[in-house]
């Protein structure tokens, strides 16, 4: 699947059992993958396909922050300069020519891997969505902000996840819903960002050495898996006349890589018919099998092993799992994360607490919501999950990152009485090893314990990332047994 089709909201049946009476919503953290894109490489232009789409607008909207001249207090003033861009490429014999569409436009063309309109207006609905959800139905984000402190805007260095998750929370707080303080400015809202060696909101095996490793060797084994099979038969005979002449098989490991075939089939099958390839590179078949043997590639590893899931998506897990029991504790009051990341990322954290049952490709503007509730009727002040301890935090050491078999029995029991759901693309995920008795809420499934979901990613957090990405260089990618994950 390309572009995402969101379900129909929810039913006021549906959203009663999606959100029982005796809990509370105290926390939500949402992962969501960027809009629809250009392709990350110019590919088949043996089809016709030209490198560059005009489908970027944004870019004759450009604003730059410049700095004036000090003035005699030593402020320094600030202006807008507002500019457009037009990309230049390599013409005939290197001479520089500026990049046109197909049907030589120069202005909207985008780059590599560039947020579309389209992908533009899918994140700005997703914005919608969840105001009417989150706002309008269940009434625990306010309607209106006057600061975004109670907020976790977060994002990857690429640009277009930056820019998806602007879209959306611009949609789920557009301007009239910001109140301005008593100077009259509206709140900014403050978005993180990462250096690219420390980045855990996506797997990270440019900056990572072992995962890369790790990435490597399970592509290689899907590659000799699916190489020689029927299903790659099929894609032969329906695509090969296409492929590179110098490597003219399609294979997992050809050239283009089968997943770089598949990101254009769904980039271009995401716009308009000016950049479209030919009718075969859609038969539902042949992308159904793509898509197959595309999620074994990159997905497999954090279902059968440790490692992989630790290195890849562990860090980003660890953060998640503390912001909740934090909140749990009293001692952060963050009520809505949003993180603008990746496919990759989607799949790993879903993969990695078993919930990833699927061959299915994460779709443009998926996302992943990460409920945290807590019961609503007060239990005795001092203990695990109270409103006291909820408002004025546990005077004891924060429970952070400790994992869970270090827990005191009094750190434990400040777990008590909150749970965690996590919704897919709208629909609520089971994870393993939250089915046993104790580990949910009785009744239903999907509701995982706090204590048991933590349980779950601890054993898949890393200590000391930077050091593990350095370890275990000599050791085989693919364990010799399978470690499943969920558990």
């Amino acid at each position: 699947m390309t572009t995402l089709i969101p379900r129909k909201p929810y039913t006021d049946e549906e959203l009663r059992k999606l959100y029982p009476e005796g809990l509370e919503l105290q926390l939500v953290q949402i992962l969501m993958r960027h809009g629809e894109r250009t392709p990350v490489s110019a590919r088949f232009q043996n089809t016709g396909l030209k490198a560059f789409w005009p489908y970027c607008a944004s870019v004759r909207q450009m604003k730059a922050a410049v700095m004036g001249h000090a003035g005699e207090k030593g402020d320094v003033p600030f202006d807008t300069l507002e500019w457009k861009r037009r990309l230049e490429t390599f013409g005939p014999n290197d001479e520089p020519i500026v990049a046109a569409g197909p049907k030589g436009e120069v202005d909207d063309v985008c780059g590599m891997g560039s947020l579309t309109d389209t992908g533009r207006q899918t994140t700005y609905k997703l914005g919608l969505r969840l105001r009417e959800l989150y706002v309008n139905r269940l009434g625990f984000l306010p309607s209106t902000i006057n600061s975004t402190e109670s907020m976790y805007l977060r994002s990857t260095p690429v640009p277009r996840a930056l820019e998806s998750m602007q879209q959306t929370f611009s949609a789920l707080y557009p301007m009239q819903t910001r109140e301005a303080d008593s100077s009259g400015k509206l709140p900014v809202p403050v978005i993180l960002t990462r250096a690219p060696g420390e980045e855990t909101l996506f797997p990270n095996d440019s900056n990572c050495r072992r995962f890369a490793q790790l990435s490597r060797a399970f592509a290689q084994r899907a590659a000799d898996r699916w190489n020689a099979t029927e299903d790659m038969e099929y894609l032969n005979k329906v695509l090969g006349k296409w492929t590179n002449p110098e490597k003219p098989r399609i294979a997992v490991d050809g050239r283009p890589r089968l997943s770089g075939i598949m990101d254009t089939v769904n980039a271009t099958d995401a716009h308009g018919p000016n950049t479209k390839l030919p009718a075969e590179f859609y038969d539902p078949k042949g992308r159904e099998i793509m898509e197959k043997i595309g999620v074994e590639e990159w997905f497999a590893g954090y279902k059968e092993s440790r490692e992989y899931r630790m290195l890849g998506i562990g860090g980003l897990m660890g953060d998640i799992v503390g912001r909740m029991v934090s909140s749990a504790e009293g001692t952060d009051s963050t009520r809505l994360g949003l993180s603008g990341c990746h496919d990759t990322t989607l799949a790993g954290v879903l993969a990695s607490v078993g919930g990833f049952e699927t061959n299915a490709w994460p779709p443009f503007t998926s996302h992943i919501a990460i409920e945290m509730f807590r019961k609503s009727s007060p239990t005795p002040a001092g203990t695990g999950g109270s409103w006291w301890s909820t408002l004025f935090g546990n005077g004891g050491t924060k429970i952070g990152r400790k994992p869970t078999p270090e827990l005191t029995s009094a750190e434990k029991k400040r777990l008590d009485g909150f749970y965690v759901r996590l919704r897919y693309n709208d629909e609520p995920v089971t994870i393993p090893g939250c089915k046993a008795p104790g580990n949910h809420l009785e009744g239903d499934e999907s509701f995982c314990t706090l204590a048991a979901f933590k349980k779950v990613v601890d054993n898949f957090t890393p200590s000391d990332w930077k050091r593990q990405c350095r370890m275990n260089l000599n050791e085989p990618g693919v364990p010799s047994e399978s470690e499943p994950a969920g558990y």
